[in-house]
């Protein structure tokens, strides 16, 4: 079984390549789904949770998103705090869950593989990426948030520049045909590397 990452900076479109794979019968981990599943059903990561940012992380049986993201995207040092409660659970999921699966290849989209150097957990990183002003109003037209509110948390992730050359292969998402055929042409790869595992 081979790990693909799929990657990509905040508004890249990295949900949408997604998708693209699901299409095409690739079994897709949603990163940020199930770790706010994991978050909110697993009593452990809610105790640690609530030792670190306090009992207003969650409404009654409700993660609160908004009070976390408000929290968080603006001290750095509390997010890796977070990441480091979320993420180690997150992993330990996404594996068992990629043994259940019994095709070629799975992809886990994840947004901050480079950022937490796991880049050596897949056998290969598929990055996502769009220019600034792109990804900029994706977001602020998606979340109905300011500018400056999107790039706080773009200041979390990588520059584009620096994740190009860690990453084995790199989708331009602007233009959603030409991103399906790129999606298409990655899929023959990948089902040709996955026959040598």
């Amino acid at each position: 079984m081979m790990l693909v990452g799929l990657t990509g900076g905040i508004g890249s479109g990295k949900s949408t390549v997604a998708q693209m794979f699901r299409e095409l019968d690739v079994p897709v981990y949603d990163s940020d789904w199930e770790a706010k599943k994991l978050m909110s059903t697993s009593l452990k990561l809610r105790k640690a949770i609530e030792e670190l940012l306090g009992e207003e992380a969650y409404q009654g049986d409700v993660l609160n998103r908004k009070f976390i993201a408000e929290k968080v995207f603006k001290n750095p040092g509390l997010l890796k705090k977070l990441n480091g409660i979320v993420h180690p659970a997150v992993k330990e999921h996404f594996l068992a869950w990629a043994r259940g699966q019994s095709t070629p290849y799975v992809v886990q989209e994840t947004a901050l593989i480079f950022e937490n150097a796991s880049q050596d957990q897949y056998d290969y990183v598929v990055l996502v990426t769009a220019p600034l002003d792109v990804r900029l109003k994706r977001v602020m037209d998606r979340d109905k948030v300011a500018e400056q509110a999107v790039l706080d948390r773009m200041k979390n992730q990588l520059d584009d520049n620096q994740k190009i050359d860690l990453a084995h292969f790199c989708i331009e998402n602007v233009d959603m045909e030409t991103t399906k055929e790129n999606v298409k042409e990655l899929h023959l790869k990948l089902l040709a590397l996955a026959s040598k595992f």
